[in-house]
């Protein structure tokens, strides 16, 4: 059987470790959505760095999940200072399970405001695959597919909630 893998990026506008009330902000939302997520049916797990350190990607322990990656169009920092990113790697039993927990709930609210947080790049912000039973997929198993969906399009070796195949 297979699962589906669910990879997000996007660029932010300010610094994970800015300490304006916005960056603030989106620190809360996401400590609030993330248990809502990993709550909802059909959800399998997501990557998480072993220290959980907040702002820390790169260099980070993430297990199973591989060494952290971005696209190559992301050309902000990368230390704990100036990473300006969000990015999640998720495992699901489908596509429905998926799109239900990202378009309802806190995190549908969250998307409502999205551009207060995030840069408009012109890029894909997700990316879907499938994915065999027994694998883990890796952060540049998302990288490599969200580039691909960037330049292909939907394919069936990487897709949109749109375009599930």
């Amino acid at each position: 059987m297979t699962r589906l893998a669910l990879y997000t990026f996007g660029v932010l506008k300010s610094p994970l470790a800015d300490p304006t009330p916005l960056t603030r902000e989106f620190y809360g939302v996401g400590a609030a959505v993330y248990p809502q997520i990993s709550g909802h049916p059909g959800y399998l797990g997501h990557a998480e760095a072993a220290d959980g350190a907040q702002g820390v990607l790169f260099g980070a322990d993430w297990g199973a999940w591989g060494e952290f990656a971005v696209p190559a169009w992301y050309d902000k920092g990368r230390t704990p200072d100036t990473t300006a990113l969000a990015a999640t790697l998720s495992l699901w039993t489908g596509p429905r399970p998926a799109f239900d927990a990202v378009y309802t709930g806190l995190h549908r609210e969250a998307l409502r405001r999205r551009y207060d947080w995030f840069e408009r790049t012109g890029h894909p912000t997700h990316v879907l695959w499938w994915v065999p039973d027994a694998a883990t997929p890796i952060w540049q198993d998302g990288v490599s597919r969200l580039e691909h969906l960037h330049t292909h399009g939907p394919t069936p070796h990487a897709f949109t909630f749109q375009d599930v195949r």
